[in-house]
């Protein structure tokens, strides 16, 4: 740089100073040497800042598209007295020094300028695996609730769809005939999670048919019998005698047995009312090998129960679901292992979706695609185990429910109004005009009804891109119904 640019930057040494060292000769002399300086100075100025002008002239037309992942600025700063320089860039091209927290990659511009709530991601795919909306997709979230999608796929993929729970009952006494009298007690082995009043009064239903009809022992449970989503064994020892026992039997557990026939399809089909009196009491133990096997309650088949599970977001069926399989870290092992979902994006607490847990959008749409894989194995697909929204009860009854919407989405909800600030989620396929899409919808660090808002506004503008809505071809079954299907089994070797 030349020293009398140089200068002139620096601001102290004036050109007019003649008393500094180093100047000789006479005034005039000093005044036009001066002057020569000056304009040679000047003269510079002017090209470089022209040159650097015409240089940011070119540099900004280069910018001929915007990326869309970011805000791209056009600015010119100003120079800087620090370094001395006068040839600075005028034209510089930068990202926006904050990213947007939910950037948003898409090919419709009408989903790339919604505004995303709270701390999200997104991301929707075409059944082929094309990217249709894309935000944040391999960030950790909490999934809630959508974690049972998860619990489902392990129990499909371990038990299959027509897996039914067993409950086997026992006796180690005598039955007397002439009066129904058994002496002895009865006992009762079983897991079965949905075991409710209603199939403790069928229980007492067949032991009349067996000419059972009172008992002189104690009637036992083992450990991990439940009835009616009770967390403890003895309450639920102490409810199935009650039940069992029509002079004890509670108002409720009528009604649910005459619900149950009207849905079972068998109203008229018994004679009076079962019942079978218990002259002892109720105990959690564990069975003796040498009793003598009576008959079987066999539940409704797997498949109803998980769509009641997720119909209802049911954390009770869900945590003993996974309780199967070993708990969260079992229902992980198997999605990890089956679903190509990577471990470091898919992390489990729970197999209810109640507490901690980390999914990725991306794991959760390999984990959307591995189920849909494996109930097409069985001819089956999301609605038989997901509610539809607007036709089936439960989370989505009252979602996309319009006569336009109604029956287009098949998901899983989730929500946490306390854990990580709010979060709600929703996953599952849209139905278009243009084809299925498979979706994923997670919101945190927020409102609970504010996200949901928003997702019912996105997935409807996503629909809209792909020419609107189409219900699914869907029968909506009450649920009452569907789990109305139990049913009594007799082995080879039971006591008739």
């Amino acid at each position: 740089m030349s020293p009398i640019v140089k200068k002139l930057r620096t601001g102290p040494d004036l050109w007019y100073n003649c008393n500094k060292l180093g100047f000789s000769g006479s005034a005039s002399e000093y005044f036009r040497n001066s002057i020569q300086a000056m304009l040679r100075t000047f003269t510079i100025k002017f090209v470089v800042v022209f040159a650097s002008l015409l240089l940011g002239s070119f540099a900004v037309p280069a910018q001929t598209t915007r990326p869309l992942l970011q805000d791209i600025k056009i600015y010119k700063p100003e120079p800087k007295g620090s370094d001395g320089s006068l040839v600075k860039p005028t034209g510089i091209s930068t990202a926006a020094t904050t990213a947007p927290v939910n950037a948003v990659r898409t090919m419709f511009p009408l989903l790339a300028e919604q505004t995303i709530p709270g701390y999200s991601g997104i991301l929707v795919e075409t059944m082929d695996g094309g990217v249709v909306v894309e935000s944040n997709s391999s960030a950790l979230f909490n999934p809630a609730s959508n974690v049972k999608v998860a619990t489902a796929y392990a129990v499909l993929k371990t038990f299959g769809p027509d897996f039914r729970f067993a409950t086997n009952i026992y006796t180690n006494g005598t039955l007397d005939r002439t009066t129904g009298t058994l002496t002895g007690n009865l006992y009762v082995s079983g897991k079965d999670p949905v075991f409710n009043y209603e199939h403790a009064i069928l229980i007492a239903n067949e032991l009349n048919r067996r000419g059972i009809r009172s008992i002189t022992g104690d009637i036992v449970v083992t450990h991990d019998f439940v009835m009616n989503y009770s967390g403890s064994s003895q309450r639920s020892a102490d409810t199935l005698l009650a039940t069992l026992d029509l002079s004890r039997r509670s108002p409720a557990a009528a009604r649910a047995w005459i619900d149950y026939m009207n849905n079972s399809g068998r109203a008229g089909m018994f004679q009076g009312l079962p019942s079978v009196s218990v002259t002892g009491t109720a105990s959690v133990q564990a069975i003796p090998s040498d009793l003598s096997l009576l008959f079987t309650h066999e539940s409704a088949k797997m498949r109803e129960i998980l769509k009641a599970t997720l119909c209802y977001s049911n954390n009770f069926l869900a945590e003993r679901l996974g309780d199967m399989l070993g708990g969260p870290f079992g229902v992980s092992r198997i999605v990890e292992l089956n679903a190509n979902v990577p471990d470091n994006e898919f992390s489990l607490d729970t197999t209810s979706g109640l507490g901690i847990n980390r999914v990725s959008p991306n794991a959760m749409m390999k984990l959307l695609r591995s189920l849909q894989s494996e109930l097409a194995r069985y001819r089956m697909n999301f609605a038989d185990i997901m509610p539809v929204a607007g036709l089936d009860e439960g989370t989505l009854e009252n979602r996309f429910d319009s006569d336009f919407y109604a029956g287009s989405v098949v998901g899983k909800t989730g929500t946490l109004h306390q854990t990580d600030n709010g979060v709600s989620a929703l996953s599952g396929e849209v139905n278009t005009q243009k084809g299925k899409l498979l979706f994923v919808i997670f919101n945190q660090r927020g409102s609970v009804s504010k996200f949901r808002s928003f997702q019912n506004l996105y997935v409807s503008l996503v629909q809209g891109q792909f020419g609107g809505p189409v219900s699914l071809k869907y029968n909506a079954v009450s649920l009452d119904k569907r789990m109305a299907t139990s049913q009594i089994s007799y082995p080879t070797n039971a006591l008739h």
